[in-house]
């Protein structure tokens, strides 16, 4: 696809660059691409527009690859929900409305705990 996009913007732009070193594919494949094929078209785009010479110069069109909050140890915010909800659940014995209850020590209504509860897919064991 690469090639393919080379090729059009090579045109587009009265430009002959011919060539995609080894080092750029090796990039092209190793980026995840969030965008897809439309992310992959503007990098060829902007590379073509600002390569001198005769080989693809990407530059630095990626951005840089952000860890995951998981590589670096982090849980996500649906993770920590679940966690904080199943511990007060435990702390109120799973009684969740009333006086004493989950809903009421979370600050919340006990229809959305409810939902809230089905959606992270919490039970009791």
């Amino acid at each position: 696809m690469a090639h393919h996009f080379l090729s059009k913007y090579e045109v587009k732009f009265g430009r002959k660059i011919g060539a995609i070193t080894k080092r750029v594919i090796e990039s092209l494949m190793n980026y995840s691409w969030p965008g897809n094929v439309r992310e992959l078209e503007n990098v060829i785009e902007r590379a073509v527009i600002v390569t001198k010479g005769n080989k693809l110069d990407i530059g630095n069109s990626l951005p840089e690859m952000q860890e995951s909050p998981k590589s670096k140890g982090l849980a996500t915010l649906s993770e920590n929900e679940r966690t904080h909800i199943l511990k007060i659940l435990e702390l109120t014995n799973w009684k969740v409305s009333g006086t004493n209850g989950a809903a009421r020590l979370l600050g919340m209504k006990r229809t959305t705990l409810e939902a809230r509860i089905k959606k992270l897919g919490i039970q009791r064991l």
